[in-house]
């Protein structure tokens, strides 16, 4: 048996299996399976705690898997979930997490909200990466989207009204365009008011979902280095708000968490899946 945690920030949900006290293999089948909607549970990303890596003074290190069996080194509601369990299982008011994209600091914000520190963004056209050198602010794309890096990729469009854009069609001619090596997460939004954004998100490898994190703290760079916002700004997205703060140690992002139900997957699921 496997167990699992089903978890969500606005609607964009996870599977989260814990795997501090024993080591699980995910493989991309094992994901895959999970993650459809039909003949699994479902969800925008698995992530799997691990024990802290050797040598670390960090609470946890975390893993993320994409819907489609591939991994992204960052996912920020999923940290924020994730934390959110965390600190109510240790009594931490704040923690240590640690990811591919690197360290990742988590404290409690009150009234029932937690926040992350995403780190700072990738603006060099290597970080993030694209596949030739270019200016990020403004890429050679009609539409002049803004690249930012966020442990993962993203390609920011501001149009004149976010609802309006057929996202299923828009998102996958982006996600795969040549300039992004890695693919990328595709966002259109435009401004509701000073430092107030509507966005939609597009995630690579899942889809249209109802919120990103990560996706939220690009638009809101890519907004302040045009000049559009401040560096402190509310997203609307399909499943809620989120409030980014741009800060001089990187981008926190704060909103709230759901821990929805705890399960485990049956032998007979798992003996079901090609892994």
């Amino acid at each position: 048996m496997l167990p699992f945690m089903k978890m969500h920030g606005l609607g964009n949900d996870f599977v989260v299996v814990d795997a501090r006290t024993e080591e699980i293999a995910i493989t991309p089948a094992l994901a895959k399976g999970i993650a459809h909607r039909q003949f699994g549970v479902g969800f925008d990303q698995l992530a799997v705690i691990e024990p802290a890596r050797v040598g670390s003074v960090a609470d946890a290190h975390l893993v993320f898997y994409n819907a489609d069996g591939s991994t992204s080194a960052a996912c920020g509601n999923a940290t924020r979930c994730i934390a959110r369990h965390l600190m109510d299982q240790t009594g931490k008011g704040a923690l240590h997490l640690t990811t591919d994209r690197g360290d990742l600091y988590a404290q409690d914000a009150g009234d029932g909200l937690t926040s992350v520190n995403m780190g700072p963004p990738q603006l060099a056209w290597d970080e993030i990466p694209l596949a030739e050198e270019m200016d990020t602010l403004e890429l050679p794309i009609e539409g002049a989207p803004t690249a930012t890096g966020m442990g993962n990729p993203h390609c920011t469009f501001f149009v004149e009204n976010a609802d309006l854009i057929p996202l299923a069609e828009f998102g996958p001619r982006y996600e795969h365009h040549p300039l992004y090596p890695q693919r990328t997460n595709v966002q259109v939004a435009h401004l509701v008011g000073p430092d107030h954004i509507r966005m939609r998100v597009w995630e690579r490898g899942v889809g249209v979902t109802l919120a990103s994190g990560s996706s939220s703290c690009a638009t809101a760079v890519a907004a302040a280095r045009k000049g559009l916002t401040g560096r402190r700004v509310r997203i609307d997205l399909d499943g809620g708000t989120l409030w980014i703060d741009w800060r001089e140690d990187g981008v926190w992002m704060t909103g709230p968490t759901m821990h929805v139900a705890n399960g485990s997957f049956t032998r007979q699921f798992l003996e079901s899946l090609d892994r």
